[in-house]
């Protein structure tokens, strides 16, 4: 837990007053309180965690779950209307602005976009349903992603046209 806060940290710039940061420091806690043996100890844990994740939800405006797998180099940019469904996974040095949600295309599917490895996503974005997102990915402000978007592509506009990047 302590060796993904400090690379987190680091993917802030060292700026601890980072909202993203705090987010993620919730997030790691959730993520380490399955791994607490006893269960009356994981259940007091899971309290407080729930506790704190509303409270930085609130603060921040940031909405992610502990239990969507993230990559190493996760950065939350500005912080403000971020919900990320707990369907959602992501690889590593992945990158979210404000305004960004990433969900599930209809409540009766539980499938949420999956993302690749260097993946940096605008401000406003909307990723829906169950579709996969390639490495090396830009995604516009307030594009609408409804399927799937190859390596190496940008995706702009609503609904989203994907290009090959140059």
């Amino acid at each position: 837990m302590f060796d993904n806060i400090r690379q987190d940290l680091t993917a802030h710039g060292g700026d601890w007053g980072a909202q993203g940061f705090w987010a993620l420091v919730i997030y790691r806690f959730g993520r380490w309180r399955y791994t607490v043996r006893p269960a009356l100890l994981r259940k007091l844990l899971s309290l407080v965690y729930r506790i704190l994740y509303k409270f930085v939800q609130i603060i921040t405006g940031i909405e992610l779950p502990c239990e969507v797998p993230i990559g190493r180099g996760f950065v939350i940019e500005h912080s403000g209307g971020i919900v990320v469904s707990g369907f959602a996974s992501f690889g590593d040095n992945c990158r979210i602005r404000n305004g960004v949600v990433i969900g599930l295309a209809r409540v009766q599917d539980p499938c949420a976009p999956q993302m690749g490895n260097d993946v940096d996503i605008g401000t406003g974005a909307k990723l829906l349903g169950n579709i996969r997102i390639g490495n090396r990915v830009r995604i516009g402000a307030n594009a609408v992603v409804i399927t799937d978007i190859p390596d190496d592509s940008i995706a702009v506009g609503v609904p989203a046209i994907i290009k090959p990047r140059k």
